[in-house]
């Protein structure tokens, strides 16, 4: 995933080839009619980050409004490549994504492609092609049309490159290793980043060698250089790495040569590592995983260690940023403010990780179709075609069991497989995520040593009582998953550390009544650990009790009534970590009242009101780390000037007003330092907005509509230089007829999108684009 995300000045050896693909793809000369490039390789190549760097080029994006980058790997469905094409055009376009598009049938999934690219000149890119007849099923969905379209292909197999070159305009590429030059290059641009790619002489010796025993693989170049620059300049250390390099690799084949190395860096990790980097093997290949997820299994499993004044969840996360810096986890998703949301391993990593684990009987096993289940293994995956085999298991000795839908249809886990306690009594962590379990039996209450059960995105209603007896449970997942009421046993659960429970419709997600919480029993001085509570519904004895949990992270609360709030802000100020705090009214009437909170929480980064607020609470303009703001319905008044409020909020980066402000104007006249993204959506009565010069100065997207009374284009959105998106929702047509902008051949302004609800559902349909606009 690495590859996606390389950065150009990181580029060694492959400009001169993305230039010639670029060409390829937009010069007039190259026949009109659809053609194909494979890129073909062994794994760690570089051919992903090749597709990325003509995929993003500037001259590329512009010449192809209809583009899609859709991840294959090993195991896929036609039907589900389909569907991925048709939304990534979509999000592309920012466009809606057709209703219904789950429920169609291979053929109808084709039709709809077609009907879609129908006289358009589009770009696609499949990586990691493992199977010829992908290209037998999605050529069919792709119109050759005679408008220039574009394919390319990235895999590791020959023959998929012949199934797909269909004609002479078609091109193939054998992406060969890094010559030595360009290895070298490489190499020391990652290995000597503080010297500016300056090789010490006293290392050359060590250095050329190492980079001859990498054999051009890109990938293992930047593992090993990663290792290596925690090594520092001392010779022994690199004399060492090299010893045991040549030992490894002295008479292996290329492949295995290349396995060794990435080998090398786990053998490297200290010890508290290793079953972390490990645990990453029960994770299906190509997936992309939740750091919150992995995080609190590593702590579950009892991989993390405690350090004086840092909770286990932090030090989690300074072990997994320690795996990414080593190269060996690859970044897949940060927020806005830069956290780390999403990782996964390099597939070629990923197989280092599966040779290291079998040389390691007792570590882990992934039970796919045709397996035979080995109960020496302790952390077992299952996918959905292995049911059966998971229901012969007699005695397990597994700390972890986790399911994951695999091929085939989505199945309940547990209907081949009764009496779980028995069979699994050594668990501490059981994940249902996203399987079609229904019940959770009694006696998954009689499982001991349990400490992480994930519900989430499952069908289960209702909790059994037994689940007071998992006294060591430490996570508790229930969000989207059908339970609502929390059964009183599991107050006495004192090692809790994370209740995760909230729902919601996504056709309501603007309703008042399109978000709930659960329902917990008085009795909550238990969990003196808990981080993270999220989310529940008020009452009197709750609103006091919460005071009591002074460890809090994350607190999310609904249901609130104006007469609870006075003992909700004694609680809040008695929670100094808390850093993130979502609070709803019991109706869209009542008043949340949260004014006189005395010792605000000083930490706190993500501050959402749902309901109606008198006026913002003062101490909000003292949240100095606050990052999210959220405010809906809460029917502010012009008087009160919210905006004086929080253009003083120095680390702001996203706002999101909804339906919050009844004022006629709005006057963006300075401060907003960092803010990067706003909405401002349903100010109904929203007259006149204007945007001073020096205000918002950093400011990216901004989300509009809908505001019938405005009869202009925000004044002042020209000072906006940094604006990259601005979306229109719902204005009404002598609004949008009254726009006068400049559109501009390159992209010099923003990309102005004209959005129109779709009756009946939370979607919108794009009905104009600028894509290049400044405004007069």
């Amino acid at each position: 995933m690495a590859s996606l995300y390389t950065e150009e000045a990181e580029l060694v050896g492959i400009q001169t080839l993305r230039d010639k693909l670029v060409g390829w793809s937009i010069e007039a000369k190259v026949a009109s009619r659809r053609s194909v490039c494979s890129l073909v390789g062994m794994g760690g190549l570089g051919k992903t980050t090749l597709a990325k760097k003509v995929f993003d080029n500037t001259r590329f994006t512009e010449w192809f409004d209809w583009r899609a980058w859709i991840t294959v790997s090993q195991s896929y469905k036609n039907e589900d490549i389909l569907r991925n094409m048709i939304a990534e055009f979509h999000r592309v376009r920012k466009e809606s994504v057709p209703e219904g598009i789950e429920t169609m049938n291979l053929k109808l999934l084709i039709d709809t492609l077609r009907e879609y690219l129908k006289e358009k000149r589009y770009a696609v890119v499949f990586d990691d092609v493992w199977s010829t007849n992908l290209w037998e099923c999605v050529k069919l969905a792709l119109p050759d049309n005679n408008n220039g379209s574009r394919i390319i292909i990235t895999t590791r197999k020959s023959e998929v490159t012949a199934s797909c070159r269909e004609a002479f305009s078609d091109q193939v590429y054998n992406l060969e290793p890094l010559s030595p030059d360009k290895s070298w290059e490489l190499f020391c641009k990652k290995t000597f980043q503080v010297s500016g790619g300056y090789c010490p002489p006293e290392l050359m010796k060590f250095a050329t060698t190492i980079v001859s025993r990498c054999g051009g693989l890109p990938l293992a170049i930047v593992a090993i250089s990663r290792l290596l620059q925690n090594k520092g300049g001392d010779v022994s250390q690199w004399r060492k790495l090299l010893d045991s390099l040549s030992s490894e690799l002295e008479s292996n084949p290329h492949l295995t040569n290349i396995t060794k190395i990435l080998s090398f860096s786990y053998y490297d990790l200290p010890y508290q590592l290793k079953p972390c980097f490990l645990y990453f093997g029960i994770y299906p290949e190509n997936r992309t995983i939740k750091c919150s997820r992995l995080i609190r299994q590593w702590i579950a499993e009892g991989f993390i260690k405690e350090q004086r004044r840092k909770t286990l969840e932090d030090v989690a996360k300074e072990y997994l940023t320690e795996l990414i810096q080593r190269s060996l986890v690859q970044v897949s998703f940060v927020d806005f403010t830069g956290k780390l949301k999403e990782c996964r391993v390099h597939d070629v990593m990923r197989e280092a990780v599966i040779l290291l684990r079998t040389e390691d009987l007792s570590f882990s096993q992934f039970l796919e179709e045709d397996s035979r289940f080995n109960q020496n293994f302790r952390h077992l995956s299952v996918y959905s075609n292995a049911y059966n085999i998971f229901g012969c298991i007699e005695n397990s000795r597994a700390h972890s069991l986790c399911f994951f839908n695999g091929i085939g249809e989505p199945q309940n886990p547990l209907t081949s497989c009764s009496n779980l306690y028995k069979r699994f009594k050594m668990l501490r962590v059981l994940d249902f995520e996203g399987s079609l379990l229904d019940n959770l039996p009694e006696e998954v209450g009689y499982i001991y040593h349990l400490k992480y059960l994930s519900l989430r995105n499952t069908r289960v209603k209702i909790l059994p009582n037994s689940m007071g007896k998992l006294v060591n449970l430490e996570t508790l997942d229930l969000k989207y998953s059908l339970v609502h009421q929390i059964p009183i046993e599991i107050n006495k659960l004192s090692k809790l550390r994370s209740l995760l429970a909230y729902n919601a419709d996504k056709n309501k997600e603007f309703s008042f009544t399109g978000r709930r919480g659960v329902v917990i029993q008085d009795g909550i001085e238990h969990w003196g650990h808990l981080q993270k509570l999220s989310v529940v519904e008020a009452t009197d004895s709750l609103v006091k009790e919460v005071g009591s949990l002074m460890q809090l992270r994350s607190f999310g609360i609904y249901k609130l009534t104006r007469k609870q709030g006075k003992d909700l802000c004694a609680s809040i100020g008695k929670m100094p970590h808390l850093r993130s705090l979502e609070v709803k009214a019991i109706n869209s009437d009542e008043i949340i009242d949260l004014q006189h909170i005395s010792s605000p929480p000083q930490h706190l980064q993500t501050l959402i009101f749902l309901g109606r607020l008198e006026k913002l609470p003062d101490w909000i303009a003292g949240l100095c780390l606050l990052t999210r703001l959220e405010l809906y319905w809460s029917g502010l008044a012009g008087f009160h000037d919210p905006l004086k409020v929080l253009q003083g909020l120095p680390n702001l980066m996203q706002l999101f007003i909804y339906e919050a402000f009844s004022c006629e104007e709005l006057h963006f006249e300075g401060g907003f330092p960092k803010l990067k993204h706003l909405q401002l959506r349903n100010l109904e009565g929203l007259k006149l907005m204007t945007i001073h010069n020096g205000a918002l100065p950093l400011l990216e997207t901004l989300h509009f509509g809908p505001s019938p009374q405005l009869q202009q284009v925000p004044s002042g959105i020209r000072h906006l230089r940094n604006l990259k998106s601005l979306v229109f929702i719902d204005m009404p047509s002598h609004f949008m007829n009254g726009i006068r902008v400049h559109k501009t051949e390159h992209r010099v302004g923003p990309k102005v999108f004209f959005r129109r609800s779709i009756i009946g559902t939370n979607t919108y349909r794009t009905v104009k684009v600028i894509d290049s606009a400044i405004f007069v």
